[in-house]
């Protein structure tokens, strides 16, 4: 299994490239930005995307979901709940003083416990609200595609339209912290951790 973390856009939020080595399948997951410099990391890596997955439906996470497409003719999937989000990316970021390009509709919709399948890769759909309705994390065996659920000692935010804490910290401790201590957490912002790392030291982990 191929892992690249690429950190893109003004936001700096993280792009994953998963990869198989077998078969050259990938998927990209959350192309916030930076297009070329992801195509690129592919191009030098001989993978040929075929998905294009996005965690939730923020700027700063499907922002280059386009040129991508446009590039790739890779399948775009997100929830159904964040779905609408992708036609309003431009006047999503103006609010930050910033530009994005509107995504194309998805191609098809993500549903929790759906299985995604990139080579010999399964990535286990698992619903994580609380950030966006539709948020959504991605696991394999060894780590997970956290999005903005959970960092390296944080949790995202909720006070963006769409939020709820309570259902985050629902989402946290009974969606992700039953994969087990040893799952690593590659997050939508920040370094990597691991479940059991943020279950004994994550201070939001004390009011769950």
């Amino acid at each position: 299994m191929i892992i690249k973390d690429l950190v893109v856009g003004p936001i700096m939020a993280n792009c994953f490239i998963l990869g198989c080595e077998r078969t050259g399948e990938a998927a990209v997951i959350d192309p916030g930005d930076d297009a070329d410099r992801i195509l690129f990391t592919l191009a030098e890596a001989g993978l040929k995307v075929k998905y294009i997955i996005n965690t939730h439906g923020h700027f700063d996470h499907v922002a280059a979901n386009k040129k991508m497409k446009d590039a790739t003719r890779a399948d775009l999937l997100i929830h159904a709940l964040d779905a609408h989000m992708l036609a309003t990316l431009s006047d999503s970021a103006s609010v930050w003083g910033l530009s994005a390009e509107n995504s194309p509709p998805p191609d098809q919709t993500l549903d929790d416990g759906a299985v995604i399948v990139v080579g010999d890769i399964s990535l286990q759909v698992i619903h994580t609200p609380g950030h966006t309705p539709g948020g959504v994390s991605l696991a394999t065996d060894t780590c997970v595609f956290a999005g903005d659920t959970l960092f390296a000692g944080s949790i995202g935010r909720t006070d963006f339209q769409g939020g709820d804490y309570d259902t985050l910290i629902s989402s946290i401790q009974n969606r992700l912290f039953p994969l087990g201590d040893d799952v690593r957490v590659l997050s939508g912002h920040g370094p990597e951790t691991t479940i059991g790392r943020e279950r004994r030291t994550n201070p939001f982990a004390r009011q769950m």
